[in-house]
């Protein structure tokens, strides 16, 4: 099952739009803790709206911890970061991704580049640095799903 993982968001109103878009994809969330805010913040809730209801979200107490979940899972970490070598839409996506985002304010640490199977960038024009994380992450699933054949009927 395709997964939307957040490696310790820290902007409440980018957090609960990747959720209401996994709510309204059928893509199970991950939040990878600590958050930046606690996730009862009125910021992160209007964001994402009603769709919080409907989103199935596991929640990790560190990486380590979602890292023991997600090999004993046998999923693929995909990492979408600028440093990434190979380009979004030109990924072999598979049922078990889980696709991960970094940190709004300092993308993903080494650990969490070390342990990806995968690190995907999504090409921009010279001279921008990055799209918004939430962007990044709708277009990522876009391809995913896309390829995958699991968009809702």
């Amino acid at each position: 099952m395709l997964r939307l993982a957040l490696y310790q968001p820290d902007i409440p109103q980018n957090a609960g739009a990747m959720l209401r878009a996994c709510a309204c994809l059928g893509v199970t969330a991950a939040i990878v803790e600590p958050a930046g805010f606690p996730v009862t913040d009125r910021h992160f809730r209007r964001a994402g709206m009603v769709y919080l209801d409907h989103v199935a979200i596991e929640r990790h107490v560190s990486f380590a911890a979602f890292e023991d979940w997600r090999r004993g899972a046998g999923a693929r970490l995909v990492l979408l970061t600028t440093s990434g070598e190979t380009a979004h839409h030109a990924f072999d996506f598979r049922d078990d991704d889980v696709i991960m985002v970094g940190r709004e304010s300092a993308g993903a640490p080494v650990d969490v580049h070390a342990a990806a199977d995968a690190r995907l960038r999504i090409p921009i024009r010279p001279g921008m640095r990055s799209l918004n994380v939430a962007q990044a992450a709708a277009m990522a699933l876009d391809s995913a799903l896309t390829r995958l054949g699991g968009f809702p009927p």
